[in-house]
């Protein structure tokens, strides 16, 4: 049995009973239950109508948020020559080839996003053990395998966010922080939406999206009017 906090019991209390909200209605309401000592992060978290055992029903993708997610992101470009200079330039905390593909074998990942170039790819790919269940591996369909490494490095710093359908057939995805105003909550949140519907496989069939929460990371979570955003 889980076991809640005073704090949480009191949120709780102010989430109307099946009740569903808008997104700038949950992002209101989210910013004025009782905080915590640090800013939570704000999350959109979706049960989806397709089947994670089969391949070609994956959803997966990235979307630019609006606003950014208000998270510092390290990130690790894996390239050489020119890329790597641009790699620098751009902002990225680690660059390099042999000498990184070596420290990640060592355990050593201090990085959040992990980007790399085509010809990287070769010895990239056999760190699926370090970087795979991290979920660090880069990718082209996320815009992480790129020989264009200074804007995927801009990309990532500016704000945004993977997203990808796990095991149970859910999504979930930052949107922000608590201490963001409503309207880049909401806007960000739109963002993520319209990414995940625009990414529907075409092999899916009946409702794609079956609910959409929205949770501080120490909070209750809102329900989302699924009918305003998703073409049901």
């Amino acid at each position: 049995m889980i076991t809640r906090s005073k704090r949480y019991k009191k949120a709780a209390e102010m989430v109307p009973a099946g009740k569903t909200f808008s997104l700038e209605e949950a992002a209101e309401l989210v910013r004025k239950l009782p905080g915590t000592k640090f800013n939570q992060t704000v999350t959109l978290s979706f049960h989806m109508g397709v089947d994670p055992k089969k391949g070609d029903q994956m959803v997966r993708g990235t979307c630019p948020l609006p606003h950014g997610s208000g998270k510092s992101v390290r990130v690790a470009v894996f390239a050489t020559g020119a890329a790597a200079d641009a790699a620098k330039a751009a902002g990225a905390e680690l660059v390099g080839y042999e000498d990184l593909i070596a420290q990640v074998k060592d355990g050593k990942m201090d990085f959040d996003v992990a980007i790399a170039t085509p010809a990287a790819m070769n010895e990239v790919r056999k760190l699926g053990k370090q970087l795979g269940p991290r979920g660090l591996m880069p990718n082209p369909r996320t815009g992480t395998v790129t020989d264009d490494v200074a804007g995927a490095v801009k990309a990532v710093k500016a704000g945004r966010v993977d997203f990808k359908l796990d095991k149970n057939g859910n999504i979930a995805a930052t949107i922000g922080k608590v201490a963001f105003d409503v309207n880049a909550l909401a806007e960000n949140g739109s963002a993520l939406i319209d990414s995940i519907v625009r990414a529907k496989p075409a092999s899916a069939r009946g409702k794609y999206v079956h609910s959409i929460t929205l949770a501080a990371t120490m909070s209750p979570a809102l329900r989302i009017d699924v009918s305003k955003y998703v073409k049901l």
